[in-house]
């Protein structure tokens, strides 16, 4: 189905912090995925644990044990705020596990009429129904109504406004740490830790999206490190695979209490293949050192970024973001630029809304690819002419 807008890059290979077109062109790869590729492409570890793992055993149903399964889940348990994992094959699948186990806590605590979650403007938390019922964004929504009741929307960052939605119906909040395809826009602290104040007043739960914000890529596992809180259900995928389809659904053993036998399940969720590329992710991640070199590359990006955009003030206009979640707010259209920077220049962005451009490099790029990602984008901000009605 003609469903993206496919461009004209087409790549068969890649390398590190590079992708390699079928004509042989060669692109400095700064949207890995959409903060999926953490560890770059064709990594040694992620690369051979595949191949055993595939060589073993791929796929078994969830009805059998899965050795494979319990010790990865552990490890994010212990490396964690959770007690339980459910694994999903996507980000949009960990968030529906999500808006389940929130709803399914209260019928577990005999208030099944407390259904509904409290989101965000701007957000993104994927493109199954449940999903975009979850969001308010028209160009998500438009054509597929009538969606999914219980959901109720908010303003991004107004505490204020959130917690005057609270009412006998409410379950909980569903947010992103840091908007990524909204912008790579922070919570501020006042609103998260006040979510969180709130939840723990009101019997309500925090659910946190980190599909895109999780997993390293601020330098820290997970976003909400930064903010000093902890969730009650979280959902994560993107980096967690490395670029294995692999995502999850962490959460308390209160906060998962409703969820039972029968209650939810995935025929490929966490097949020992995924187990085995989700393990050499997190070995890699963990690893001492690993993290302070994400926070090291982020602060060395962007100062800069910082250093270079004065010297475009007609096209940039601030940089925001955390590690290597970084956002460049243009004072034009960033798709085009971001079209330009790729067909022109051999770098590979993504947009996002507000007129940003994400910045997301692999997790494990050197002090080289930073200078060479400074290099392209100065050159490409050069000689590039915004349309006068942007």
């Amino acid at each position: 189905m003609p469903v993206y807008p496919r461009c004209d890059v087409r790549p068969v290979r890649g390398e590190g912090a590079y992708l390699y077109g079928e004509r042989g062109e060669k692109y400095l790869d700064f949207a890995a995925g959409i903060a999926v590729n953490a560890l770059g492409h064709g990594h040694p570890r992620l690369v051979k644990a595949i191949a055993d793992q595939a060589a073993t055993l791929m796929h078994v149903s969830n009805l059998y044990g899965s050795p494979q399964g319990e010790h990865f889940a552990q490890r994010l348990v212990d490396a964690t705020f959770a007690d339980t994992v459910f694994f999903t094959n996507s980000g949009a699948e960990a968030v529906e596990c999500a808006i389940k186990t929130a709803r399914r806590y209260h019928y577990a605590n005999g208030h099944p009429e407390r259904h509904d979650l409290i989101t965000f403007d701007t957000a993104f938390h994927g493109r199954t129904l449940g999903a975009i019922s979850a969001t308010n964004q028209a160009k998500m929504r438009d054509g597929f109504e009538p969606l999914l009741p219980g959901f109720r929307y908010a303003t991004f960052n107004d505490l204020d406004g959130a917690l005057a939605l609270i009412d006998d119906h409410t379950a909980g909040f569903l947010v992103e740490p840091i908007q990524g395809e909204g912008g790579i826009r922070p919570a501020s602290m006042e609103f998260l830790q006040g979510l969180r104040k709130a939840c723990d007043e009101h019997d309500l739960l925090l659910v946190l999206d980190e599909v895109q914000a999780g997993y390293g890529r601020t330098g820290k596992l997970f976003a909400h490190e930064l903010y000093g809180i902890t969730p009650d259900i979280m959902a994560v995928a993107k980096g967690i695979g490395g670029g294995f389809p692999l995502g999850a659904c962490l959460a308390t053993a209160e906060a998962a209490k409703g969820m039972v036998f029968g209650t939810h399940g995935s025929t490929y969720g966490g097949n020992p293949l995924a187990m085995a590329a989700g393990e050499a992710v997190l070995d890699v991640i963990l690893e001492e050192g690993f993290l302070d070199h994400v926070v090291q590359m982020g602060e060395r990006l962007r100062a800069a970024l910082e250093q270079m955009i004065p010297n475009y003030d007609h096209l940039f206009h601030s940089v925001r973001g955390h590690g290597l979640m970084l956002g460049i707010k243009l004072t034009s259209d960033s798709r085009r630029f971001v079209a330009h920077c790729r067909d022109q220049h051999g770098l590979l962005l993504v947009s996002a809304g507000e007129n940003v451009v994400r910045v997301l490099p692999p997790l494990n790029i050197e002090e080289a690819h930073v200078a060479e990602f400074i290099e392209r984008l100065s050159e490409a901000a050069r000689v590039y002419v915004p349309v006068a009605d942007e």
